[in-house]
């Protein structure tokens, strides 16, 4: 990980702090191109992430916007409480599971805080290749509307005097060729999947709605994959039930009950063993598979990953195999 430091904060929105951050010797900070985040290590050891919103070409600064989320898990409450100018913090990345891909036009349609990983795209594309529709309880919720104001093709949507986006509209009859990218909280997407049958690009702010779901271009800090994992041994009957974990660097085998998740098992032995949604979704957790057939339940890996067995959520994957060994 690396050690980045705060600049500066400002407000961008009701509720969204923005964070500059730069490298403490003034080093140029490492490329990254639309749509990727960062992996951020709070100064309470919790691990969040963050879309970078600012400007690929500016080497000299990352841009991240957080909301303030009442009621969530910490997290968002830290940023804005304990982070400040000054605050030195531990980042891996810029990682991308949500890259812009080449399309002849684009439909981005983001809700509330969803526009961070959109922003960068749309300030990429030229004038008239993009429809970028933004929904927002109000104006004064809606973080970077002054730098979409004057951005042809984007359409400003505030909820309390326009109601909520017409996705009808919308998805209805869109040229061939256009690329359709959604980013924001579960409902909107839900939305739209459910008004398009075309490729949907998507990246969430939460978790999906059951373990398992179709996967899509999640935002994840990812380790190398590696060789597809062993496989050799007799899969389990019963998907879900216990099983062992043997840790192969730390010399343990501990049992999984069905009752407990297979983090938590970890945990006995490596408490520090890195996670931060803790339900599938995020890619933090993700960990190499040196031995038996792990039964993934995230939407984070795409299927010819779960093919390979190579690397596994363990926050919420199980095993499918009496025994399953991991790279810890």
């Amino acid at each position: 990980m690396a050690l980045l430091r705060v600049r500066s904060t400002v407000r961008e929105a009701e509720g969204v702090l923005g964070l500059l951050l730069t490298d403490p010797e003034g080093r140029d900070l490492p490329p990254w191109e639309p749509g990727a985040h960062l992996e951020v290590e709070l100064p309470s050891g919790r691990v969040r992430h963050y879309s970078l919103c600012g400007d690929p070409a500016d080497r000299g600064a990352y841009r991240l916007g957080v909301l303030r989320e009442r009621g969530g898990r910490g997290g968002s409450e830290e940023v804005h409480t304990a982070v400040r100018p000054g605050t030195a913090l531990r980042v891996r990345g810029p990682f991308n599971r949500f890259p812009l891909v080449a399309a002849d036009r684009y439909l981005f349609l983001a809700g509330g805080i969803g526009i961070t990983p959109l922003l960068p795209m749309v300030r990429s594309l030229p004038p008239g290749g993009f429809t970028l529709l933004y929904g927002g309880r109000s104006l004064a919720s809606m973080a970077y509307r002054e730098e979409l104001a004057g951005l042809p093709g984007a359409v400003l949507v505030p909820e309390d005097r326009e109601g909520p986006l017409d996705l009808d509209a919308a998805l209805g009859g869109l040229a061939p060729g256009t690329a359709v990218y959604a980013c924001g909280p579960e409902g909107l997407l839900r939305a739209v999947a459910e008004r398009w049958g075309g490729p949907l690009h998507t990246e969430r702010f939460g978790a999906p709605p059951a373990a398992g779901a179709a996967p899509g271009p999640e935002p994840a800090g990812l380790p190398d994959r590696g060789e597809p994992a062993e496989t050799g041994e007799a899969a389990d009957p019963v998907p879900g039930g216990a099983f062992e974990v043997e840790l192969r660097r730390s010399g343990a085998v501990l049992r999984v009950p069905p009752e407990r998740s297979l983090l938590e098992v970890v945990r006995e032995v490596v408490p520090r063993v890195p996670s931060s949604c803790e339900e599938g979704w995020c890619g933090t957790c993700e960990t190499k598979v040196l031995g038996g057939v792990p039964e993934h339940r995230d939407s984070v890996l795409g299927p010819a990953e779960r093919e390979t067995g190579a690397t596994m959520m363990i926050c919420v994957g199980r095993s499918r195999s009496r025994r399953l060994t991991l790279d810890l």
